[in-house]
């Protein structure tokens, strides 16, 4: 037995050899004799068009991918009148250093807004600039919103009233907006909070004008007051879409007609300011 098995292994080892042949010698196989490609048909075969993509010589020459292809197809550029340009400026490089010394969110960046350019990069007197106060993280989940979300956040910073209040007072803008998440994980819903940061605000800069765009404080009317009472200039808070899409778009805990209930109790309560609502389209309203 150990015979033949010496034998099979010399035999095994000369066809090797013979397969691998001398330095210099080609590689080259018949198919007939052990069933492989030879080199020449193999070369032939990598150098062959994919059958669902395009070839080597399709993007030398820019050929659209033929029917079939698996490839992405190319996006389409976005029209001139879509585009807008790199944001650059004096005042625009100014307010960004400044915000992320303080650690100052803001809807303008979080959202990737395209006309951050044109608000922050305004002259003096016209740049607008929106802060987002009281953590990057919301104790709600709308559907339409990108925003992080938690069933207790962090807790409130006690400085950042201060901060913002300062920052805003050394940029050259004539308009700011004060926005927040929700938080419905503090008893009072960070109204307190709120009204702090707008006087502070405008105990720094009395002539700037100030919007808050705020949450619903669950419709508790006393906590409306107090952030429109705080000296606002404008008092928005947003129906967002239309009624009957409101529990398809909102979290559960918002409802239409509890902002529009908002929106009357800080007219009513503050009468001296303007208030203000927005509105998306194109989640399913009807004409």
């Amino acid at each position: 037995r150990s015979s033949r098995m010496r034998s099979a292994s010399a035999s095994l080892a000369a066809a090797h050899r013979a397969l691998a042949g001398p330095p210099g010698w080609s590689r080259a196989f018949s198919s007939a004799a052990g069933g492989l490609p030879t080199r020449a048909a193999s070369t032939a075969a990598a150098a062959s068009p994919l059958p669902e993509g395009p070839s080597l010589d399709d993007f030398v020459k820019g050929v659209p991918p033929r029917a079939g292809s698996r490839l992405r197809p190319a996006r389409e550029r976005k029209p001139e009148w879509l585009r807008v340009e790199r944001p650059t400026g004096e005042n625009y490089h100014r307010l960004k250093k400044s915000l992320k010394s303080l650690k100052l969110a803001t809807v303008c960046e979080e959202a990737r807004c395209p006309n951050i350019g044109e608000c922050w990069g305004g002259k003096e007197g016209t740049a607008t600039a929106t802060i987002m106060v009281m953590g990057d993280t919301c104790t709600r989940a709308c559907r339409f919103c990108n925003i992080k979300t938690a069933r207790a956040p962090a807790a409130l910073d006690p400085d950042e009233p201060r901060k913002t209040a300062e920052a805003v007072a050394s940029w050259d803008i004539g308009y700011v907006v004060i926005t927040s998440v929700d938080r419905d994980d503090i008893a009072d819903g960070g109204a307190s909070h709120l009204a702090s940061v707008i006087g502070e605000i405008k105990a720094r800069k009395p002539e700037l004008m100030v919007e808050c765009l705020s949450p619903d404080f669950a419709g508790d009317e006393a906590l409306v007051g107090q952030v429109a009472s705080a000296g606002l200039n404008v008092f928005a808070h947003n129906i967002e879409t239309v009624e009957r899409c409101t529990p398809f778009v909102r979290d559960r805990r918002a409802n239409y007609a509890q902002s529009l209930r908002v929106l009357e109790a800080a007219r009513r309560l503050a009468p001296g300011i303007a208030t203000k609502s927005s509105i998306m389209l194109g989640c399913g309203e009807e004409p």
